[in-house]
This record gives C-alpha cells, structure tokens and sequence, in this order.
C-alpha cells in the first residue's frame, strides 16, 4: 500500500529527530562499529514507527540491538519533547535492524565469484 503524505511527513521528522537524539545519547557508536538510522516507517494510523538501523562494522549486532531497547524510554522521552508541538501523540518505536547493506555485500560477492569464473571460459 502506497505512503499517504501525511506518514511520509512523520517519517521524516521521526528520522531527523532520531538522528539528534541518536547523536546526543551516544548510540551512533556502539559495539565497536557504527550506528545509524537508515529509514523510518509510520502505520497508516500514525501509531506505530517501525526504526530501521543501518549497523556497520558491529561485532555483536544482537548486544547492540538490546542496548538500543534498553534506552528505549530515553529516547522515546527525549523524542516526545522534541516534537511535542509537531505531533499529537508519540508513535510507539520498534527499532529493526536493517539488514539490505548485508544482502548488497553479498551480492557483490556473488557478482565478483560469476565474473571470475567467466573470465577463463572466454580466452
């Protein structure tokens, strides 16, 4: 189902926010790697903003997932008094990890694997 404008609006004022409030908590550096929100999806009634987190070079993905949950309250206090004038209610955050520059670094490997092998057949 396509975004009405309205979600779209939210997301992006969800995700600058996040972004601040990411920065200010100290959660963009964690588990050795980084932390960053890559997008944010809002349920069409405006209660429920999925947080999807972009983890690169983290050794443990699940430990800094728990510790992300674990500042759950902060983050979601610090973010109704961001946009409190902005929004009526706070959507309830379920943060995900996002997983797709996994699915790209295997597909270059794919891609790399296939160009090698064809590169003996063609001489």
């Amino acid at each position: 189902m396509e975004e009405g404008k309205r979600q779209k609006q939210i997301a992006g004022l969800l995700n600058e926010e996040m972004n601040i409030i990411f920065q200010r908590l100290g959660l963009n550096m964690l588990g050795g790697g980084m932390v960053s929100i890559s997008s944010v999806k809002i349920t069409p009634d405006l209660l429920e903003a999925r947080v999807y987190l972009s983890l690169f070079q983290v050794k443990d993905p699940a430990s800094v997932m728990q510790k992300i949950e674990d500042k759950h309250h902060d983050i979601k206090k610090e973010l109704a008094a961001r946009v409190r004038h902005q929004l009526r209610s706070i959507p309830v955050l379920k943060f995900f990890q996002d997983d797709t520059l996994d699915h790209v670094f295997k597909m270059e490997e794919l891609f790399k694997k296939i160009g090698g092998e064809s590169k003996p057949e063609q001489e």
